[in-house]
């Protein structure tokens, strides 16, 4: 029989953990700093690439630190209170979720990468690891960022299941891939329609 508390406290967690993600730290920074609003600039999204481009580098490296610091606290807080694998995977989710749809700003946030690489740190640092590896090398070969990050995030749970992780993780990294591909679409089919250069074509 589930503990009426345990159920509470694990609620509490995730619901905070999308809370959380919703602290949009590119648009706040920008909206200080310079009175716009960042999702009527560059790309429109409010992550630390588009920051950066308002803000210079400084813009990009403190919106990027914050915005995978706020997935790492979310699972540390689920980690920390003892939640279930289904709980911190739920909590993972959640935090993403509130980074790419932020109810405060119409639901028009950033793209998740950072949040969610925040988060798989702390869930299964080597499955990290091993996503910007092969994102790496994929990129080496294609000269295709977009496509080379989406592929992997797209194999994040095929990865899990071959490196034997728990179901938890392994159906957890599900959404949170098909949230981070949703808000890359257009960037996908951008980088997709892109003529490749002559350095870049296949002989």
């Amino acid at each position: 029989m589930l503990d009426p508390l345990f159920l509470a406290k694990e609620t509490a967690i995730v619901f905070g953990s999308y809370l959380l993600g919703c602290m949009a730290t590119g648009y706040y920074l920008v909206r200080w700093r310079t009175g716009q609003d960042l999702r009527s600039l560059g790309s429109g999204s409010t992550g630390g690439t588009n920051a950066g481009r308002v803000l210079g580098r400084w813009g990009l490296v403190v919106t990027g630190l914050v915005d995978i610091l706020k997935g790492a606290a979310a699972v540390g807080a689920a980690l920390y209170f003892r939640l279930d694998d289904w709980a911190v995977a739920l909590t993972a989710a959640a935090v993403v979720a509130g980074h790419v749809f932020p109810f405060q700003l119409g639901f028009h946030g950033g793209r998740g990468l950072g949040t969610a690489l925040g988060a798989l740190l702390l869930i299964d640092y080597q499955l990290a690891a091993l996503v910007l590896a092969l994102t790496g090398l994929f990129w080496l070969v294609s000269r295709r960022l977009t496509l080379s990050l989406m592929v992997c995030v797209a194999a994040m749970p095929l990865l899990a299941l071959a490196l034997r992780r728990p179901p938890a993780e392994v159906w957890g990294l599900i959404p949170i891939a098909l949230i981070i591909l949703a808000a890359h679409r257009q960037k996908i089919a951008a980088e997709i329609n892109a003529p490749r250069s002559r350095t870049q074509r296949l002989p």
